[in-house]
C-alpha cells in the first residue's frame, strides 16, 4: 500500500467586513428628517432594515423593500418570486461605494420612502460598537400617522391644543414626542440594546 502525504489545505484569507457610513433621509418631508449610520458590511439588508427602524423610532409593524438599480430586496414573508430575500444579501456583497444610492420603503400603506447614500467605506474600529448613529435631524414620524402627505397635518393638529383631534393625536404620538428634537444619545442606546445584547 502506497501512502501519499496529504497536501495541507490553503486557508482562505479572513475577510474583515468594511464599515459603511450611510445617510438615510425621508423623502417628501421638509425640513428633512435623516440619520447618518455606521454599520458593518457583514450586516444583511434585513439587519440594515432593523437599524433604520431603531434609528427613526419606527416599530417594525409593516413590510419593507430596498431597491438598488433594478434589484429589489424584501422581507421573506412578502414571498414575491421576483424579489430577492433581504435576509440573504449582505451589504458588502452589493458593491457599494461612496456615492452609491439605494431606496428603502417602509409601510406600503403610508409609503415612507427613504433615500440612502453611501458616504464612506472604511475599516472597522475593533473598539467600536456597530450600528452607530453619528448624526441626524428631527424626530421620526409616529407609526401609522398617514405618510408624508398627512404628516404636516398631523403636526399642525399637535401644535393646536384647541383642535378637536389634538388630544387623540397627542396620545397617538406619545407624551414625549417633539417633532424637532433628535436625541442621538438615546438613539445610540436603543441601537446598542437592539444589536449588541
Amino acid at each position: 500500500m502506497i501512502r501519499r502525504k496529504a497536501k495541507p489545505r490553503k486557508r482562505r484569507p479572513l475577510r474583515i467586513p468594511p464599515v459603511f457610513e450611510m445617510r438615510v433621509a425621508l423623502r417628501q418631508i421638509k425640513p428633512p428628517i435623516w440619520r447618518q449610520l455606521l454599520i458593518y458590511g457583514s450586516t444583511s439588508l434585513h439587519g440594515f432594515h432593523g437599524a433604520i427602524q431603531e434609528a427613526f423610532g419606527w416599530q417594525n409593524y409593516h413590510l419593507y423593500e430596498f431597491r438598488l438599480g433594478a434589484r429589489r430586496f424584501e422581507a421573506p414573508e412578502q414571498d414575491e418570486a421576483t424579489d430577492e430575500d433581504a435576509t440573504d444579501v449582505l451589504l458588502m456583497d452589493l458593491d457599494l461605494k461612496p456615492g452609491t444610492t439605494l431606496q428603502y420603503t417602509y409601510d406600503f400603506g403610508d409609503d415612507w420612502e427613504h433615500d440612502i447614500r453611501v458616504i464612506t467605506v472604511r475599516a472597522h474600529d475593533p473598539g467600536a460598537v456597530y450600528p452607530y448613529c453619528v448624526d441626524g435631524a428631527r424626530a421620526g414620524p409616529p407609526e401609522d400617522c398617514g405618510g408624508p402627505h398627512a404628516y404636516q397635518e398631523f403636526l399642525d393638529i399637535l401644535a393646536d391644543p384647541k383642535h378637536p383631534e389634538h388630544r387623540e393625536r397627542r396620545e397617538w404620538a406619545g407624551p414625549h414626542f417633539s417633532p424637532e428634537v433628535f436625541d442621538i444619545r438615546a438613539t445610540n442606546r436603543v441601537l446598542e440594546l437592539a444589536f449588541n445584547e
